[in-house]
């Protein structure tokens, strides 16, 4: 098992070279490239944050959008007008686009809607399992490097078909646009139906959402925030810190680090499609991690010309230039594809491309990603907009055990136990029993004192 990092250029992915070596889970696990992710050295500036928005309320989120943004405030709260120009004002093409997008993604929620469910365990005994939405959720959408109206789409939707009544969208102030959140986005949230836009980003956001801002009587109540029960949506370091520290307090559906690709890729893959899904990833974020596994040396190569070629033309060359030359992203050469397949299971990647001559095959064996994109014509770029599946995923490893942005985030399940009398007297000697088992005799007596 060998690295070997190349000069820093725009195809200067690390090679990490597994031919030979070990395929047990630990093994893997600690050679494999992620980003360096230090939520300690966030923490204590995003615990003062909340401290301050929780004492401080609005006083405090206008300060901090002037201090990290630029921008003055007189509340968040965007006005329906700016929100219905914004949608008049919208090229549409793009406007298209986006009804395209919320199209297929709706079709897809509504497919996972669960039902509910009840066992009839005999007369007058059944135990019904009931799918509620949650009261209010919040919703993050970034700003930062790019513009993500996809994110409005991909969060909002699933909370909608889930049924959720209150709907809150937070996503930060631009200077440039006169301290309101990007017209796109404002645009996006009213194709959906959504009229509670806040102009406000960062751990700052995340707090107002989970604690909500309270206003006394007789002040604007544009300035008032309603708590939310779930905060969802993807962010910086300090976001992905504040949901961590705000969870319990609210449901979060991640903390999410950088996005991230994994191709697993054979000697008859297109290399050109690979160096451009590679670089998709790459242009989000310097921290983005790109990983090629192959088999194939000749491939790899091959990749790594493209990559070259296709860097010096793409618009944020700087930026793939840093992530595809970090320690996050890598090519790495295995035996065969089976050895192939276990390595992107102890990744599991955010996202995962299988460009091999059985991807289909290859996809049904991948039991850990966020998201498996089958064969060449199926690229990351088009669950990030139009595939209809959500494009909000685990990362950092999180598959593993984490899934990606759905419905049943928004939804909680309640258990209804219905036992008449004489259903009641059937299990009664259990409960008594098992009680006194546990040394818990007055669970037992509550069973027992309806039968005196």
């Amino acid at each position: 098992m060998t690295s070997n990092v190349r000069p820093q250029t725009f195809s200067a992915l690390q090679d990490l070279d597994l031919r030979g070596a070990p395929l047990d889970h630990a093994s893997l696990k600690a050679v494999l490239p992620r980003p360096e992710l230090n939520f300690a050295t966030a923490a204590e500036a995003v615990e003062s944050i909340i401290a301050r928005v929780r004492s401080e309320g609005f006083a405090a989120l206008s300060e901090l959008a002037e201090k990290f943004d630029g921008v003055q405030q007189d509340y968040t709260r965007v006005p329906a007008e700016a929100m219905e120009r914004a949608l008049a004002e919208l090229d549409p093409q793009v406007r298209a686009g986006l009804e395209e997008s919320i199209a297929r993604a709706r079709a897809f929620a509504a497919a996972q809607v669960p039902e509910d469910t009840s066992v009839d365990y005999g007369p007058g005994a059944t135990v019904t399992q009931r799918w509620v939405p949650v009261r209010r959720v919040g919703l993050y959408v970034p700003g930062g490097l790019a513009v993500y109206p996809s994110s409005v789409i991909m969060n909002a939707v699933p909370a909608l078909a889930a049924g959720v009544g209150s709907l809150a969208i937070a996503s930060p102030p631009q200077k440039e646009f006169g301290g309101l959140p990007h017209p796109t986005i404002l645009a996006a949230a009213r194709l959906l139906g959504v009229e509670e836009v806040h102009a406000m980003g960062g751990a700052q956001a995340i707090a107002a959402l989970a604690y909500g801002v309270p206003v006394p009587e007789g002040v604007d109540a544009r300035l008032a925030i309603e708590p939310v029960d779930v905060v969802t949506g993807p962010g910086n370091l300090f976001v992905a810190t504040a949901k961590r520290l705000v969870k319990g307090v609210v449901g979060i559906d991640a903390e999410a680090g950088p996005t991230e690709i994994a191709i697993l890729a054979d000697a008859a893959a297109n290399p050109g499609f690979i160096a451009a899904d590679m670089i998709s990833q790459a242009e989000h974020d310097p921290n983005a991690a790109a990983v090629l596994i192959t088999d194939s040396p000749e491939l790899a190569e091959a990749v790594r010309n493209a990559l070259e070629a296709q860097c010096a033309t793409t618009k944020h060359s700087e930026r793939v230039r840093i992530a595809l030359g970090g320690k996050q992203s890598a090519i790495v050469l295995v035996d065969d594809m089976a050895a192939g397949i276990a390595v992107c299971n102890v990744y599991a990647a955010e996202h995962l491309e299988i460009h091999t001559a059985t991807a289909a095959d290859d996809a049904a064996l991948v039991t850990a990603a966020g998201a498996v994109f089958v064969g060449s014509h199926s690229p990351v770029s088009l669950g990030d907009y139009c595939a209809g599946s959500n494009h909000v995923l685990p990362t950092s490893g999180t598959a593993a055990f984490a899934s990606g942005l759905n419905v049943n985030t928004f939804l909680k399940a309640v258990q209804v136990i219905d036992y008449d009398r004489a259903a009641l007297s059937v299990v009664a000697p259990h409960v008594v029993a098992l009680a006194n088992a546990e040394d818990l005799p007055a669970h037992g007596d509550a069973v027992a004192i309806r039968f005196a």
